[in-house]
């Protein structure tokens, strides 16, 4: 069976915001404009500019491990990074995923445990770590070598392996849940309408359940949009226990309010399902696979399906002003702020009062510490720790009936 070329890039440049790959795809006009092109440029540029002259100052530091400054946090003996704040409320994690192996399915051992995890984006691979502004949207902080680098290791996850992968299990995320109390995370698969090796819903069902550990490791689902298989597939995740389903623009190349998809959505409220975009440009991935990330077209499914919840990933990414607008128009509208910078994680606050705003961290390609030292840096005052239990947990629990009945 021949593999179509560009369904083999984007499976093999994969990730939860950021596909590094080239691609000949040209952006449709009529979805995409001029002014959607300098409005990004703006935002790198406003951001650079901007960064640290908010209301948290300058908030730079070596690395994750040097996140140790801050007083919630310190380096075990071995220098590994953990939350020493008993305080900190347990928090949910709505945006996790494992390690892939896709394609050509390369050996991958879920249930292996290493010295430590090699995030795909490793800001401590060196000693001190690169330097982590807390100030800037997330991707902002990596170098073109260490952004080369993810292209590369995710890539390996389709064709031969990847040493980054084999570390991103599911012991090495639970002690690194732990060490952050993080009690339950959302693992969310992407399926990318590959003629094989496309099963990464099965496969995490199957290595969680393997490591008995379903009380804290919950897989959400996947579909391919416009399979015409995609409502059965839907129905028998949901028969599983799958409850969140990703569904990525970017990487599975759809548009949101595209009509061909409506019946999904349909099927998702019939099943009381969740749905988890990604959401917005990260501003890395190839510019051919912007367009569909436009918040604009999230707007149709919002308005023609009320009583079905939707998160918005990354709370836009780099177009988070715009999805900052639409969650505030729709009341089934969630934001999932990881990546977001600690001012406009402000901004976020201020605008929705906290409510409908949703924990992540998009491990393993960040530590969980990046999202968390965030949250627990813009609630430091006595008026908002009712606000920080509300974004580490207390939202989730809302959304996710299924899982407060458990807690």
């Amino acid at each position: 069976m021949k593999l179509n070329r560009r369904k083999f890039l984007t499976a093999a440049g994969v990730s939860a915001g950021a596909i590094a790959v080239t691609s000949c795809d040209s952006p449709p006009s009529e979805r995409y404009n001029q002014a959607d092109i300098d409005n990004l440029a703006t935002q790198r540029l406003e951001e650079e500019a901007n960064a640290g002259q908010g209301l948290y100052g300058r908030q730079v530091y070596a690395g994750y491990r040097g996140l140790a400054e801050l007083p919630w946090f310190e380096l075990d003996p071995g220098g590994s990074l953990i939350c020493t704040d008993v305080s900190v409320p347990l928090a949910i994690d709505v945006h996790s995923h494992l390690g892939m192996s896709v394609l050509m399915r390369p050996a991958l051992d879920l249930q292996a445990s290493t010295e430590r995890v090699m995030h795909l984006l490793d800001c401590d691979s060196t000693n001190p770590g690169c330097e982590l502004d807390l100030d800037i949207y997330v991707n902002g902080n990596f170098t073109p070598d260490a952004l080369s680098g993810l292209r590369n290791h995710t890539i390996a996850q389709g064709i031969w392996g990847s040493r980054f992968a084999a570390t991103q299990t599911i012991p090495n995320l639970l002690r690194e849940m732990e060490a952050m109390r993080v009690q339950h995370a959302m693992l969310l698969p992407i399926k990318l309408g590959l003629p094989f090796g496309d099963s990464l819903t099965e496969d995490w069902r199957t290595a969680v359940s393997r490591a008995g550990v379903g009380n804290r490791l919950h897989v959400g689902l996947s579909v391919e949009p416009g399979s015409a298989t995609a409502v059965q597939e839907m129905r028998a995740h949901a028969a599983a226990g799958g409850r969140i389903m990703k569904l990525h623009p970017t990487v599975q190349r759809f548009y949101p309010d595209d009509p061909a998809v409506m019946d999904i959505y349909a099927e998702a409220e019939t099943l009381g399902l969740v749905i988890f975009y990604h959401g917005g440009r990260a501003g890395i991935e190839p510019e051919s696979s912007h367009p569909f990330a436009m918040p604009r077209h999230y707007e149709a499914p919002l308005a023609e399906f009320p009583r079905l919840q939707f998160i918005l990933g990354h709370a836009g990414a780099r177009d988070s002003a715009a999805m900052l607008e639409l969650a505030i128009r729709y009341d089934n509208a969630w934001l999932g702020i990881h990546g977001q910078s600690l001012t406009f994680l402000e901004t976020i606050i201020q605008r929705t009062g906290g409510q409908r705003v949703l924990f992540g961290t998009d491990w393993p390609f960040y530590h969980i510490a990046a999202s968390l030292a965030k949250v627990l840096i813009v609630t430091d005052t006595a008026k908002r720790a009712t606000l920080r239990h509300d974004i580490l947990r207390g939202n989730a629990l809302q959304l996710l009936s299924w899982l407060a009945a458990s807690n």
